[in-house]
C-alpha cells in the first residue's frame, strides 16, 4: 500500500511538473502556425489591401472616391464582361451540378472496385485544366479540329458549325472542368443516404418520384447548394483556360482584370483594382446567398 501511494504521488508530481513547463512556455505551441500566417499575410491580405486601395484612388484625379467604380459600371465593355462572366459561370455550375448528381448517384450504387476506378478517373479529369485543356479542345473542335472535320465530311451541323472561340466554346470547356470537381464534392454526400430510407419508402408505398424529391434531394440540398457555390466561384475566377482559348477577344471579367495590370501599352491599376473588387463582391454575394439557403435547407431537414 505504501509503495502504491508513493508511486501515485510520483505520477502526480511528474504531471504537475509537465503542466508547469507547458505554462512557462506557451508560445512554443504557436511557432508551428507562424509560416501559415506569414504566407496568408504576404499572398492574400496584402494583395487584397493593395487592390482595395487602387480601386478607391482615381486614375485621373488621384484622390479618394468612387471614380473607378463609376467607370466600371458605365463602360459597355466592362458591363458586358461582368454579365458574360456571371451567366457563363451560372450556366456551367447548374449543368455541372446536374451531371455530377447523376454521376455521384451511379458511384454510390456501384461496387467498390468500380468506385475506385471512377474516382481515379475523376481525379485525373479535375487536374486536366488550364492551357492543356484549351489546347485539347482546339485539336478536337477548333477550326481544323478532328470533330470539326468529321462534321463537315458527314454533314453534322453541330460539329461543322460549332464556334469554339466564342461563348459556345467557353461554356463547353467550363462545363467540362466543372463536372469532375462537382462529382468529387457530391460523392461524400451520397454516402450519408441510408438504405433504410428506401425500404421505409417502399413499405409506405411511396413512388420513386416521392423517394427522390421528398427524401433524398431535401437531405442532399445543403451539399448541392454548397457545391453549386463552389462551382460558380470556380468558373467566375477561371483565367488560364479562357485566356488560352480566346485571349482578350471575348469580354470576361477575369480577362479584363489581367489586361488592366499587364497591358501592351500601359497599365491601369485603378480600373483593374475596381474590377477585382467587383469580382470579389460577386463571390461574397454568392457565398452569403448560398449560406442563407443552406441554413434554410438544413433547418427544413431537421424539422422533417
Amino acid at each position: 500500500m505504501q509503495q502504491t501511494a508513493v508511486a501515485g504521488r510520483q505520477e502526480v508530481s511528474r504531471a504537475e511538473a509537465t503542466t508547469k513547463v507547458a505554462k512557462r512556455r506557451p508560445w512554443l505551441g504557436y511557432l508551428a502556425v507562424v509560416p501559415f500566417f506569414v504566407v496568408v499575410a504576404l499572398f492574400e491580405i496584402m494583395p487584397l489591401l493593395q487592390l482595395a486601395l487602387n480601386s478607391v484612388i482615381g486614375r485621373e484625379s488621384g484622390s479618394l472616391g468612387l471614380e473607378n467604380f463609376i467607370r466600371v459600371f458605365t463602360t459597355p465593355l466592362y458591363q458586358q464582361s461582368i454579365w458574360n462572366s456571371v451567366w457563363i459561370s451560372l450556366l456551367s455550375a447548374v449543368v455541372g451540378i446536374i451531371v455530377a448528381f447523376l454521376a455521384a448517384r451511379f458511384c454510390s450504387e456501384a461496387s467498390p472496385r468500380v468506385q475506385n476506378a471512377f474516382t481515379m478517373v475523376l481525379n485525373m479529369m479535375s487536374n486536366f485544366s488550364g492551357v492543356p485543356l484549351a489546347f485539347a479542345f482546339m485539336i478536337l473542335m477548333g477550326n481544323s479540329g478532328v470533330l470539326t472535320l468529321i462534321g463537315q465530311n458527314f454533314g453534322i451541323p453541330f460539329l461543322a458549325d460549332f464556334n469554339l472561340y466564342g461563348s459556345e466554346g467557353l461554356v463547353l470547356m467550363y462545363i467540362y472542368f466543372q463536372i469532375p470537381l462537382a462529382t468529387l464534392l457530391m460523392i461524400p454526400a451520397f454516402a450519408g443516404i441510408r438504405k433504410e430510407w428506401r425500404e421505409a419508402a417502399t413499405i409506405l408505398k411511396a413512388t420513386t418520384f416521392d423517394y427522390w424529391f421528398r427524401i433524398v434531394i431535401p437531405n442532399l440540398m445543403p451539399s448541392i447548394l454548397g457545391t453549386l457555390s463552389v462551382l460558380f466561384s470556380n468558373a467566375l475566377a477561371a483565367y488560364a483556360t479562357a485566356y488560352a482559348l480566346v485571349m482578350n477577344n471575348y469580354a470576361l471579367l477575369a480577362l479584363q482584370i489581367t489586361s488592366r495590370f499587364k497591358g501592351d501599352v500601359q497599365t491601369d491599376a485603378a480600373t483593374g483594382g475596381a474590377l477585382a473588387m467587383v469580382l470579389i463582391a460577386l463571390m461574397v454575394i454568392c457565398t452569403l446567398v448560398n449560406n442563407y439557403f443552406t441554413r434554410r435547407a438544413a433547418k427544413g431537414r431537421e424539422l422533417v
